[in-house]
């Protein structure tokens, strides 16, 4: 089964590109830009990987965007994930960005879209790989602030598809920034949001009736609420699971735990992506072969898994058609 998994055709829409920042490439920018960072060796930011919780996470990931400077420095950066693509065979990707975390600290917004675009072109070119790129907002902020980073993507229409809502759920609701997505839906953004990690099962009805989304991200509380879960399964509605973030970040205990298979088997669109997989130990492949280690799942039921990701993707029909035939041919094929 590992073989497979490993050839498998891939497609992943739940990524933070700052949390693909690598103890090693973080050591190497932090030395070419000259900034100061608290730890001595790359092993000592492994180690302060050991985090509790959502908000303990998100504190050592703030503190590693600061060495994201120059153009070139988000060029790196998503470069070095692409080759990750490569490597685990991922055929398209829809990566999110938090302008916010890094215009805060002046950092041109069109520095940041600059580098990341450029590699994903690039990544489309010499790779192979498709892409999409998503603006998240960080919901801890405020919808002022939210607005004015809309503002500032609007010149960058024709490079962003959309938008979304990440960070900490507790205390946040969706409802918090309904008149900026609705804002953005007018300006031609899809929409999507995380809900349903941390927070209630309560929070995804938020995000659809209140936001518009046509994704949830994470989702996995929908168990909670039994009438939701039969609407998702009904609207395929998408759910974007990240399983080794939500066993790191204990929304599991563990990954035997996880519900992604028997939400599989009910019906709904889920689907496999990697979250921040810098901070929680893995990319496509590794949360591929954690699934399948902790639960008895066939071949079929691993390729769907990608065809419910194609089926989610922000790409045309042909894409998808194209795409979802490529799967379809290696199933069909695989020793």
């Amino acid at each position: 089964m590992h073989d497979f998994i490993r050839q498998l055709p891939k497609v992943e829409l739940h990524l933070h590109i700052e949390g693909t920042l690598e103890p090693e490439l973080m050591f190497e920018l932090a030395q070419r830009n000259r900034i100061d960072i608290p730890f001595a060796s790359p092993r000592e930011v492994r180690e302060a990987y050991r985090f509790s919780n959502l908000q303990s996470f998100l504190d050592i990931y703030y503190q590693g965007a600061n060495v994201l400077i120059h153009e070139q420095d988000f060029f790196d950066l998503t470069w070095a994930y692409l080759l990750r693509c490569r490597d685990d065979r991922v055929m398209h990707t829809e990566i999110f960005f938090d302008p916010q975390a890094h215009t805060a600290r002046g950092i041109d917004f069109a520095t940041v879209v600059g580098g990341i675009r450029r590699a994903l072109d690039q990544g489309q070119a010499e790779l192979g790989i498709s892409s999409h790129l998503i603006l998240c907002f960080l919901r801890h902020l405020s919808e002022a602030e939210a607005m004015a980073t809309l503002e500032q993507a609007l010149p960058h229409r024709d490079r962003i598809i959309g938008v979304g809502l990440d960070s900490s759920e507790r205390g946040h609701p969706p409802e918090k920034f309904a008149r900026v997505f609705r804002r953005a839906r007018d300006a031609g953004f899809l929409a999507v949001a995380h809900a349903g990690e941390e927070g209630p099962a309560r929070n995804i009805r938020g995000a659809l009736e209140a936001l518009g989304v046509q994704r949830i991200d994470h989702g996995v509380r929908c168990v909670e609420d039994p009438a939701l879960v039969r609407e998702l399964a009904q609207t395929r509605m998408p759910l974007t699971v990240c399983p080794l973030s939500n066993v790191k970040l204990k929304v599991f205990e563990n990954m035997q735990a996880h519900n992604i298979v028997e939400l599989l088997r009910q019906g709904l669109c889920v689907t496999i992506n990697s979250d921040d997989p810098a901070y929680f130990g893995g990319y496509m492949t590794d949360n591929f072969l954690a699934v399948a280690e902790a639960h008895t799942v066939t071949r079929q039921e691993l390729a769907q898994f990608t065809l419910n990701a194609i089926e989610a993707s922000f790409v045309s029909e042909e894409h998808k058609q194209a795409m979802a035939e490529k799967v379809r041919r290696f199933l069909a094929d695989a020793p």
